[in-house]
């Protein structure tokens, strides 16, 4: 081919140039402005979907996701209803109690229960809203560092982040099946706990844990019960816009807790008693929970349907009490995640995908062309929504994978699934954010340049570490 021909076939490209450089504004815009990226999303999907791609609205609406919708809906319906009844405070009570005064326990406590959070369908940010604040307040009252409880808390919900049944789970095999690449699920979720894992117990060592080994407290009301307090965590959106100001929104939480405002369970608990007993009731929920991942896993069932019908029968066992529940889907996440994956629908149909998968296979080497591609996920999941990085760079990554570079495409997107997430110790992100606003007693200053040291740094090696181990070795 010519010089001008290649010129005149790079010319054709501006389309392909567009719908990027239209991608890249909504993450910006997003993380500059309290304003949703599913609906910049959605927008986009219309106006380059139209304009630049010559679709019709028909077939960028045949794009909407709708069995991830329903994944989406199912799994965080249930989980409100979880929280509702007492089944999450229930469990969190359990959990404490059970530390009985050994302080080094503690912070892992927390870890393991945000990172059962996230595994049973929990939105990351939502665990992290849970456990942080109980978090935190144990830290001030013993003396731990505060720095290690929150990220301790942060690294359990994204340990437990990608299980089969979890949100980034569903997105990110959702993705990988519809692509035709091998999956694993159980890699997937292994390879993000044991990261996540690993650096916690490093944390634990550097940041004075091995201080507290050996050291007991008299925990108040063991022999009782632990008092917990009550955390919201599924609630109607309001306020500034998930994440929007993600900082602003979390620190007016912070406040309505603070002073005490805000129950929701102040008013089901009534009902919840009348129900014949709330623990029955609490302990048919978990076994509701067990029963999703059964049929899930063991019966290959779509986790939308299951989730929505196991909803519907706890519903049915207290209706007063969870008829709020449906308004407390994380409704702005699931507008995110469905908005970026209708754009990425309108990416594919116009060749945008093929282009970006053809431009990084065509790298020298590639190796190094994955190695980006994770630092890519990393840099902008720590200023934006790790759901809106995983539902656009993976697809982005698909030609590559399929090109026959030599690269595993299950150790890759291990890696890429890693990377995106591990970054959201990052202050200005949702979680990072969560833990600023609710510590205790503590420089928020101080506090807040320890989190932005700890997030460069994550962002910067993490990538690295996890291409050396799920991708080169």
């Amino acid at each position: 081919m010519s010089a001008a021909a290649e010129h005149s076939e790079e010319t054709r490209v501006t389309p392909h140039l567009i719908s990027i450089y239209a991608l890249c504004a909504m993450f910006v815009v997003a993380t500059i402005w309290p304003v949703n990226m599913g609906v910049l999303a959605f927008v986009g999907a219309f106006l380059v979907g139209t304009l630049a791609a010559g679709m019709s609205t028909k077939d960028i609406i045949a794009g909407f996701p709708g069995g991830l919708f329903l994944t989406l809906v199912g799994i965080t319906y249930l989980f409100a209803i979880a929280q509702n009844n007492g089944t999450i405070d229930w469990l969190v009570q359990l959990a404490v109690k059970a530390v009985r005064g050994r302080l080094a326990a503690i912070p892992w406590i927390m870890f393991g229960i945000t990172g059962a959070l996230t595994a049973v369908g929990a939105v990351s940010p939502a665990a992290v809203a849970i456990i942080a604040p109980i978090a935190l307040g144990f830290a001030a009252r013993y003396g731990i560092n505060p720095l290690l409880m929150g990220l301790l808390v942060i690294h359990g919900a994204q340990g437990g982040g990608f299980s089969p049944i979890s949100i980034y789970g569903g997105i990110t095999n959702t993705v990988v099946a519809k692509a035709g690449l091998p999956l694993n699920e159980l890699f997937t979720f292994f390879a993000s706990l044991g990261v996540n894992l690993a650096v916690s117990v490093l944390l634990f060592f550097l940041m004075g844990g091995r201080r507290l080994m050996g050291a007991k407290a008299a925990v108040a009301g063991v022999s009782g019960g632990v008092e917990v307090p009550h955390v919201r965590v599924t609630q109607p959106q309001r306020g500034p816009q998930a994440f929007g100001d993600a900082e602003a929104e979390a620190f007016t939480e912070e406040r309505k807790l603070e002073q005490g405002l805000d129950d929701p369970l102040a008013e089901g608990r009534p009902e919840a008693e009348a129900t014949g007993g709330s623990r029955i009731y609490q302990v048919l929920t978990l076994v509701g929970l067990v029963a999703l991942a059964v049929l899930v896993l063991a019966f290959n069932l779509d986790i939308g349907f299951v989730s929505i019908t196991i909803g519907l029968v706890l519903s049915l066992m207290a209706p007063n009490l969870q008829k709020r529940a449906i308004g407390q889907v994380s409704w702005p996440e699931i507008m995110l995640i469905t908005g970026v994956s209708t754009y990425v629908f309108v990416l594919e149909k116009m060749g945008t995908i093929g282009f970006v998968g053809n431009s990084v296979a065509g790298l020298a080497s590639p190796m190094m062309a994955a190695l980006l591609l994770c630092f890519i996920g990393a840099v902008v999941s720590a200023f934006a929504s790790s759901t809106a990085v995983l539902g656009s760079l993976i697809p982005l990554a698909v030609p590559f994978l399929q090109a026959g570079t030599g690269v595993n495409p299950v150790g890759f997107i291990g890696a890429m699934a890693v990377s995106s997430t591990i970054v959201d110790v990052s202050p200005f992100s949702t979680n990072g954010a969560i833990v600023l606003a609710t510590a205790k007693g503590v420089d928020r200053d101080a506090f807040f340049r320890k989190l932005m040291g700890y997030g460069a740094l994550v962002t910067v090696v993490a990538p690295v570490v996890v291409w050396l181990l799920f991708i080169v070795i």
